[in-house]
């Protein structure tokens, strides 16, 4: 895990700094990855020990190929709230290769603020005009509706043809296998800006 002097600030928003992972952020990433309401449509939950782990990897990721899922911290307080990034898709039955998607997660006390929407319009300009991406996927649980709710404020669209069955839930959890797919390309994001607020 990088230290303080490693802070590497990658973009801002009017509220929010979206960064790379610190040391001192370790606590609110397992306050999420253990939340019962922050995990409802995910089938694992991670222990301290499998959080940390999984933290280290979302740096590696962010170092080594300069997207990834970032943590969100505050202005006024400077504390980490939660995290929202770009990813490569690593599902080939599903996504064309080199499919990027954008996700999000926040600690409950830290939700119904607009946050999430916040860090990803920034993300989305990030996405099309500093790394030229043709189109961003985001998907979730057919049933987590506040996801999906803020896909459809940022402008993204379902795509029904492409929802599927994530081959990474297991049996044991069948009413989050189906996910549904929404997508935003380059010119629609252009040539629609959508208003802040």
């Amino acid at each position: 895990m990088q230290d303080a002097e490693a802070r590497l600030v990658i973009l801002e928003t009017p509220r929010l700094i979206i960064r790379n992972w610190l040391h001192t952020d370790r606590d609110l990433f397992r306050e999420i990855n253990c939340d019962p309401k922050v995990m409802e449509f995910f089938a694992v939950k991670r222990s301290h020990a499998e959080a940390d782990a999984f933290l280290m990897k979302l740096n590696d990721s962010i170092v080594e190929s300069g997207i990834g899922f970032y943590c969100l911290e505050l202005k006024t307080s400077a504390e980490p709230i939660g995290f929202c990034g770009l990813s490569r898709t690593s599902l080939p039955a599903v996504f064309a290769d080199g499919t990027v998607e954008i996700g999000w997660r926040l600690a409950t006390r830290f939700w119904g603020k607009g946050y999430a929407t916040e860090a990803s319009r920034a993300l989305l300009d990030f996405a099309f005009d500093l790394k030229k991406m043709d189109a961003v996927v985001s998907f979730a649980v057919e049933k987590n509706g506040r996801s999906t709710a803020v896909m459809k404020r940022l402008g993204m669209h379902r795509l029904p043809h492409l929802d599927f069955d994530h081959p990474r839930v297991p049996d044991t959890h069948p009413h989050l296998k189906r996910h549904v797919v929404y997508a935003v390309t380059c010119d629609e994001w252009k040539a629609k800006p959508v208003p802040l607020g």
